[in-house]
Order: structure tokens, then C-alpha cells, then sequence
């Protein structure tokens, strides 16, 4: 006879099951080792009956030899105890035929839950995290960017995996320390965030979620702009092609994004000449070049330090090749 086991997920409500595991836990005697597993009380409703037991591997095989036994699996997936009840199936003289029925499985961004839980328990139980404010983690915000940044420039998709999460992590974490306020004092939490972006996104795609037609990604960009514009409006902000530009970032990436906005706009070229400051004037010059090039200046200069970079590397392993009494001065 088989032994069927029934997994859930901890992040789907309980009570959905799929049909393949409702047929499962009407083939036989029900069994869990998790008195507080929370589809005990559907089980029930639905006329299930599940027997709660102290979980033995030997005996769950045995079981087997003259009826199908279903295991409710607990949600943490129980592992240790199903490499056992496989040990002691393989040391039986008539081992059992062990299936696994999924019982439910996750919608797509449903680790996002995970990951609220257990910031929520680092908040509690953490010294660090305990202590920190939205002022004290902005470095690592920025720091995080930028590993992301640099993933991206060196192509290393399986990094860029690992610094997403740790740029996620400062997301999820500024949202924990803002649900300590009350709303009054605006306090918000993680879903206060996904509802604003999904809001936001859903308000400035016509195209996609209101019927409206669209000839290309260029008539999206200038309907995402109009749309800014009336929100700005809306809120009684000042009604400028340079509202909401962070003038926080780098030099080069600030100077850019004010020349697309300001050409955007239809704001005059000549506004960004003749600029007070000889040095900036001649640098503002360069990305205004790159842009009408269809360039990014912070990426092109990035470019150029990775490439110094390795000239030095290179230059410092000649060196240390070369060793002392080659000639060259030694300093």
C-alpha cells in the first residue's frame, strides 16, 4: 500500500487544496504530527478525520503493509523526518510506494511573505536591527544600488540575483521601521508601499489597464509624462519638466537626466551654456555631448575607470614580476 504525503504551502490561505490532494486524503487513514496545523479545522468541516500522532518512520512504513496512509505533512516541509520514514522504508522487506501530493503551491511573489516575517522578528529580536532608523540605514540603501549597479556593468547574472535581495532587504526594512509610527505621524507598512506602486503603475499604463491605444514606446513615454504632470497638478506641485528629479545622485547621472527632461520640456539649448563655473561648464559641455549621442555619461565614465582600473592591476603584477634589480627605481 502507499504512503501518500500531502505538503502545503504557509503561504496560501489555508483551507485551498488542489483536487489531485483532496482525492489523496480520501484514500485512506489521515495522519499529521502537528496538532496545530492549520487545515485541521477544513479537514474537519469537510468530514476528514485526522488522527495526531507522535511521527515514528518505522511505524509509518508499517502502517503501510495493509492500508494507504495519508501524512498530512507539517508546513515547514518536515525534511528530516521524510529522509527517515525513506531510511526505513528502504530497510523494510515490503517497502511502501511514497508519494508526494502537493496539497498547494505558492502564487509568484509569495517568499515576499518570508522575507516581511522575518525582518518583523529581526526588528524584535536583533540588537542591530533593533536600533536602527531610516537616517542610519540610507548608506546601505546607496551601497546596495551601486552592487547592483556594478552586477549589471560586469554581466554577472547570478550576482545580480544576490544584490537584488540585498537591495530588496533595504525596501522591506525602511518599510518595518515606518510601521512603528502611527498613521497620524505617517506610519506605513510593506503593503502601504505595494499599493502605492501598484496604484501608480496601473494609473500611468493607460495602455495596458484603461484601453488606451498607443503607437509605440515613444507615445508611452510621453503619455507616462502627461500623466506626472497631472498628478504634480493634483497635488498642487510646481508644474516643471524638472519636478521629482533627486538632485542627490552623482554629478554626471544628475546633469543627464536634467539635459532629457529639460529637452523634453522644450526648454531652450543655449540655457546650458556659458554655465559660472569654468570646470563644471566644460564637464556639463561633455554630458550635454553624450546625451545628444544617445549616451550615458556615468556609464561611459564607469566604463573608463574599469578600464583604468585593470591598466593598473596590470601594471602592478608586472611590477611584482619584475622584482627589485630590474632597473627601475625603487621608492
Amino acid at each position: 500500500m502507499p504512503l501518500l504525503v500531502v505538503t502545503t504551502s504557509p503561504r496560501v490561505p489555508p483551507g485551498l487544496l488542489t483536487p489531485a490532494a483532496w482525492q489523496a486524503l480520501q484514500r485512506g487513514r489521515v495522519l499529521t504530527g502537528s496538532e496545530s496545523h492549520p487545515y485541521l479545522p477544513y479537514l474537519e468541516e469537510a468530514g476528514i478525520r485526522v488522527e495526531v500522532v507522535e511521527p515514528d518512520p518505522a511505524a509509518l512504513v508499517a502502517e503501510c503493509r495493509d492500508a494507504t496512509i495519508v501524512w498530512l505533512a507539517a508546513q515547514d516541509g518536515e525534511e528530516d523526518l521524510m529522509r527517515a520514514v525513506g531510511r526505513a522504508a528502504l530497510a523494510s522487506a515490503e517497502p511502501p510506494v511514497i508519494e508526494v501530493v502537493p496539497g498547494s503551491y505558492d502564487l509568484p511573489g509569495a517568499r515576499m511573505l518570508d522575507l516581511v516575517r522575518v525582518m518583523d522578528r529581526l526588528r524584535r529580536e536583533c540588537p542591530w536591527d533593533r536600533k536602527q532608523t531610516h537616517e542610519s540605514l540610507a548608506p546601505y540603501l546607496v551601497e546596495e544600488a551601486y552592487e547592483v549597479l556594478e552586477t549589471l556593468e560586469q554581466g554577472d547574472r547570478g550576482a545580480l540575483r544576490e544584490e537584488l535581495g540585498d537591495l530588496l532587504l533595504q525596501v522591506v526594512f525602511h518599510a518595518r521601521v515606518a510601521q512603528e509610527r502611527p498613521p497620524e505621524e505617517d506610519g506605513f507598512d510593506i503593503d502601504d508601499v505595494a499599493v502605492g506602486i501598484v496604484d501608480k503603475l496601473v494609473r500611468r499604463h493607460p495602455h495596458v489597464f484603461s484601453g488606451v491605444k498607443v503607437s509605440g514606446a515613444d507615445e508611452v513615454s510621453d503619455n507616462w509624462e502627461a500623466i506626472k504632470a497631472a498628478e504634480r497638478a493634483a497635488k498642487g506641485e510646481p508644474d516643471s519638466v524638472l519636478a521629482g528629479v533627486p538632485m542627490g545622485q552623482p554629478a554626471l547621472s544628475l546633469a543627464a537626466q536634467l539635459l532629457r527632461r529639460a529637452a523634453r520640456g522644450g526648454v531652450p539649448a543655449e540655457l546650458a551654456e556659458n554655465l559660472s563655473s569654468p570646470l563644471g561648464a566644460r564637464l556639463f559641455a561633455l554630458v550635454r555631448q553624450a546625451v545628444a549621442d544617445g549616451l550615458d555619461p556615468e556609464a561611459e565614465l564607469r566604463a573608463a575607470a574599469r578600464e583604468y582600473r585593470g591598466r593598473v592591476e596590470e601594471w602592478e603584477r608586472n611590477e611584482r614580476r619584475s622584482g627589485p634589480g630590474d632597473g627601475r627605481r625603487d621608492d
